[in-house]
């Protein structure tokens, strides 16, 4: 079975967003999947995606294939995920002093 990483269209009418998902390559565009690990807004400015990046790994580690656009959608998140947790510890550093002092 050949597994893709692809995007499955969902929305309305000139309105679109999609989902992330694993699934084989043989299926249709919107058709069976295995399973969901991210979403993809094109409308939305800035950072439009969100991915499951440990389950994106995952699933290249046994040897899915992403689309073009996913692969440009996990490098994008790639760059985003590592300030993420560094922001996050910045913010609470403070607090746990303020409580303290």
């Amino acid at each position: 079975m050949a597994v893709s990483i692809r995007l499955r269209r969902e929305g309305t009418t000139n309105r679109p967003y999609y989902k992330v998902v694993v699934a084989d390559g043989r299926s249709p565009r919107d058709g069976k999947l295995i399973e969901i690990v991210g979403t993809y807004d094109p409308k939305k400015q800035g950072h439009n995606s969100t991915l499951k990046l440990d389950r994106v790994e995952h699933w290249i580690s046994k040897g899915a294939q992403p689309s073009d656009t996913v692969r440009s959608l996990i490098k994008k998140n790639r760059e985003v995920a590592p300030a993420a947790p560094v922001a996050a510890e910045a913010e609470t550093v403070p607090a746990e002093s303020a409580v303290a002092g």
